[in-house]
This record gives C-alpha cells, structure tokens and sequence, in this order.
C-alpha cells in the first residue's frame, strides 16, 4: 500500500503547514516556517480510576480527541494507530509494506503520557555509545557507523496502584554450631581433632505485614518482548502530564494489545513476588519454611499510559537486529552480534583460572 502525505491535523498559524511535536522545546514546531506554539491542557491532574473491567467497553473512555483508525502489520501483527485520513505505508515496527486498515480504535483511550525527551539524532548518537561498550561483539561492528532504521512510538503501558493486607505463617531456622570432637588416622597414627558442627533450630512464627503499591509499571503490548520493555523501568511517572493528541503529531501511537484485566493479573504476581520477598526478611533467620501467605487487596486504581520509545532495527552481515532507546532518558537496550572467538577464549580462560584456583587450595588443605 503506497503512503500519502500525513493530513494536516494541526495547522501552522503563521503558514499553514503542517506542525509536529518539537522534542527539543516540547512545543509544536512548524515544518515549513519554525513557528513554535505552545501546547495547552484542558486539565493538570492526572486520574487514576478504580478498577473496573468493563471500562474496556466504556465509550466514553475512547475519545483519542482526533478521528483515529487502527492499522495491522500482515508480517508481525503490529497494531498501530493513525490519524484517520493518513495512509499507512510501511511497518514502523518491522519494515513491512503489508499494512491493511482494521478500522475505527476500540478501547480504553491513554490518560497521561511522558512526551518525547529525545530526538531521533539523540537517540542514533545513543546507540552508537551503547554498542561500543557492550562485550563479546566482533570488533568491526564497534568500529562501523551501523545506519538503524528508527521510528518513535509510543508504547501503551498500564500502571496500578493498590494497598495489601497479608498474614503469614512459616517455620524459621537459625543455625547454632556445637563442638564435636572425632578422630582420624594421619601417617599410620590415630589424631583427634575437633570440629564445628552447624545444626538448624527452628520456630514457628506468624504475623501481618501491610504494603502499598504506586505505579507499578506493565506493559501493554504483545507487540515486543516483555523482558526488554520490563527494562526501561527508568521513566519519570511522576512527570507524566495529561494526553494530549498534538503530542503524537509526527510520532506513531501503538494500540494496547493486553487488556486490563490481563495487565492486573500480571501486577498482581509482581505484587505477590515483592510481598513474599519483603516478608521473608521480615520473619529473618537462616532458613524458612512452610511460608504461607494470605493477601488482601484494596483501592485498586489503574491509568492506561503512553511512553516513548525509538524502535530501531539494523542489519550486521545480512543479519536484522533490534534495540530500543527510552525517549525520556535515552537508555538504550537490544541485541548485538556476538564474537565467537572472544566469547571462546573467555571460556576458556575462565576454566584455566578456576584450574589454577583447584590446583592452589589442593596444595594447602591438610592431609587427610
């Protein structure tokens, strides 16, 4: 499908041109002429809503505030969103031209968002760096001037809040040593030697332990993989600033692909890992054991969120690979080529050092 010339949403009032998001002085900037305009808010107060599953069917919860449609990648399933007149050319995910038009946008409209801090020159600048330092890579990628293929998305992302009750019950260990006196035969003769022997006491013990929870941050999409989004945990959420649709003006917004109820369930286990983690250093000791835990949870709340991120994809010895870069922070995480013979000769003077280590503490312990 062949791409036409993004309709003019927001029109210069100097020229008329089309204006985008400026991420240098966080204006609209005018493409044609430079004219800069300030974006201004209806409100300033980020919501947080109660939790509530059938806000998914809520209309009133959908207004984008310009007509959206939703695009589909054919090659990768990406689900993007677009203003409404503009065609679709290619994938800003992948790079495939087989884009087709799924529609109108369903589903629960963004409540805040974090506006492009870095610019696409920033964020190629970032990846040059980072790939310098990373280990194991053959040496002529650090050297080459790798070219990316960058597009700024803004990835969807829940965040929740909720206060818990647990009770907790488990059998705690601490460990005491007695000394033991044994023999042993050294040379043909009978020695005696003492020896400190560890040995585990343990106690029943019970409580409660109460925790809240703010903005804990899930992703929204089953677009990327969720252990390189889980990452870019280095956002400023409480700089969030409320949606506005000028903010995705020159950018691409991705569709939430996981739904509310499936963004709880996962804030809920984090929850339940965090808590578990807290609380056995709360009941100490050496050991635990039979840990039992029952939690309550309370004013559970949730925003539907957007963040910025420059996905970019590169080519090494007719090889793709993917990275991303926080455009708040300009973190940089993805996958580099990897050096054969570095990662082998590591290995192997690893091995030779643990050798030299075995061979060391043999000489020194004591016969037997």
């Amino acid at each position: 499908m062949a791409a036409s010339e993004a309709p003019i949403r927001f029109p210069c009032k100097s020229c008329g041109a089309q204006m985008t998001f400026d991420t240098e002085s966080q204006q609209m900037k005018c493409g044609y002429c430079g004219t800069l305009t300030p974006i201004t808010h209806d409100e300033e107060e980020i919501y947080e809503y109660e939790l509530d599953f059938l806000d998914d069917s809520d209309a009133s919860r959908m207004d984008w505030g310009t007509e959206q449609q939703v695009v589909k990648c054919e090659n990768c399933s990406a689900q993007m969103l677009i203003p409404a007149e503009q065609t679709a050319g290619l994938c800003a995910f992948c790079g495939s031209p087989k884009v087709l038009t799924q529609g109108d946008p369903t589903g629960i409209r963004p409540e805040s968002l974090m506006p492009f801090h870095i610019s696409k020159d920033e964020a190629n600048i970032a990846f040059l760096k980072w790939k310098k330092k990373k280990w194991f890579v053959p040496n002529a990628f650090k050297k080459q001037n790798t070219r990316s293929n960058v597009s700024g998305i803004y990835i969807p992302f829940w965040t929740f809040d909720a206060d818990t009750e647990s009770s907790y019950s488990a059998e705690r260990g601490v460990y005491h040593y007695r000394t033991e006196t044994r023999t042993r035969v050294v040379d043909g003769k009978t020695e005696t030697y003492t020896e400190q022997v560890r040995y585990t006491v343990w106690h029943w013990t019970s409580g409660d332990y109460d925790r809240s929870f703010d903005d804990i941050l899930i992703p929204a999409s089953h677009q990327h993989d969720t252990n390189l989004l889980d990452r870019f945990q280095d956002f400023g959420l409480k700089e969030l600033i409320p949606y506005q649709p000028e903010y995705l003006s020159g950018f691409i917004a991705e569709r939430y692909t996981v739904p509310l109820r499936e963004g709880w369930d996962e804030a809920a286990s984090r929850m339940d890992d965090q808590l578990e983690r807290e609380i056995r250093d709360e009941i100490g000791g050496d050991e635990i054991r039979n840990l039992s835990i029952s939690t309550r949870t309370s004013n559970e709340t949730y925003k539907h969120i957007l963040l910025p991120l420059w996905n970019a994809t590169y080519t090494y010895k007719k090889k793709t690979f993917r990275y991303m870069v926080n455009g708040e922070t300009g973190k940089v995480s993805g996958k580099v080529p990897r050096s054969g013979w570095k990662i082998t000769f590591f290995t192997l003077f690893c091995i030779l050092v643990a050798l030299i280590l075995v061979a060391v503490f043999a000489q020194q312990a004591p016969p037997a």
